[in-house]
């Protein structure tokens, strides 16, 4: 998985995305320190692999994972400043919720968030759906990047049988 290179200084509109967030019940928003628990304990349940970056994300100030929520419940979620400075990701949203523009508000709200902190460029690293940043924020692939600042990470090893 390689990493994309996004410019920060032409992303689409936030308010628009928020918008149509709005319209469909969801509110996308910084995760409150408090909440920190229950975010952590949703990202385990539901995309483990995540779940370690997440809590980094929400130990920082301010802090750096975004949420949408939808009647008290978590649809989603996307982080920033978490493997390392200026990169976005992780990212997902609930499997019941995808196609909806929920990924695209959260990707939005980070990266001007990112942008907020007086970055031009932001980092998408190791990507997944790189067709989806491509058409949501014109992300570039950056050549030479995979497998970048994860060469060499520890996994879990499967369990024996």
């Amino acid at each position: 998985m390689h990493d994309m290179l996004v410019k920060l200084y032409e992303l689409p509109s936030l308010m628009d995305a928020l918008d149509a967030m709005s319209a469909q019940g969801l509110a996308v928003r910084r995760v409150l320190a408090p909440e920190t628990p229950v975010v952590i304990d949703w990202v385990r349940t539901n995309f483990p692999t995540s779940a370690a970056e997440v809590g980094i994300a929400c130990s920082r100030l301010p802090i750096s994972c975004f949420i949408a929520v939808r009647d008290g419940q978590i649809q989603g979620f996307a982080c920033h400043d978490t493997t390392a400075r200026n990169f976005f990701g992780p990212e997902a949203v609930a499997a019941g919720e995808r196609g909806r523009g929920i990924g695209r508000a959260l990707l939005l709200a980070t990266l001007y968030a990112q942008r907020e902190q007086g970055y031009a460029y932001g980092i998408i690293g190791g990507v997944g759906p790189a067709d989806f940043y491509a058409k949501c924020v014109g992300a570039i692939p950056i050549p030479g990047s995979t497998p970048g600042i994860y060469a060499g990470m520890l996994r879990p090893k499967p369990p024996a049988s």
